[in-house]
């Protein structure tokens, strides 16, 4: 096969590359269900232990975007093809223009700034492409990296669910964010103008 060129490929920046899911990035998932704190952070909740047969059904379910189910589920994966993670744009209503966004970076690769690259490739993709005009989300309480992330975007804190999540003994609150499309334009002239 011919070699691809990337060089005006649009879902990639200068260091990360998003990409459809395979089935071989079970693996991927089956070792990131190890990481309770990164995914009690993510699901708000103590999964049940991974298996490696829910690990292939996982990356079956979402290979080449097939699920069908509104997810539409990418393999992030530094620019010399090394899966560093997974994002997924979600919770799409096409006819009020919203959307969410759920992302979950390697614990090897955190810290470098991945996940922020990655949620603005998908950012620009439901702006730009989908038509979409509001990005809303929630943090779970005490996840200050998600919530610079959003605040970094942009993104303005709309309010607080107060104690609507139970794990680890306790009740916590869900952090709500949202950013508009227009905010978005103007967050990325801002940088583009740095």
């Amino acid at each position: 096969m011919k070699e691809v060129n990337y060089a005006n490929y649009f879902w990639q920046d200068e260091e990360i590359r998003l990409r459809a899911i395979q089935l071989e990035d079970w693996e991927g998932h089956y070792h990131n269900r190890f990481d309770t704190p990164a995914r009690r952070l993510l699901e708000c909740a103590v999964e049940l232990p991974p298996t490696i047969a829910e690990a292939k059904k996982f990356a079956e379910t979402f290979s080449d975007f097939s699920s069908g189910n509104g997810r539409i589920m990418f393999t992030i994966e530094n620019l010399i093809g090394e899966n560093i993670g997974g994002i997924n744009l979600n919770s799409i209503d096409e006819r009020n223009g919203t959307f969410s966004i759920g992302i979950q970076i390697d614990q090897d690769h955190r810290g470098k700034g991945y996940g922020t690259r990655a949620t603005r490739i998908l950012l620009r993709y439901a702006f730009y492409e989908r038509r979409l005009n509001k990005f809303n989300d929630y943090v779970l309480e005490g996840n200050e990296a998600s919530a610079t992330m959003m605040r970094n975007f942009g993104c303005l804190q709309e309010g607080v669910r107060r104690k609507v999540i139970y794990t680890n003994g306790q009740y916590h609150d869900l952090i709500l964010f949202g950013l508009t499309k227009d905010e978005f334009i103007e967050k990325e002239k801002e940088i583009r103008g740095k």
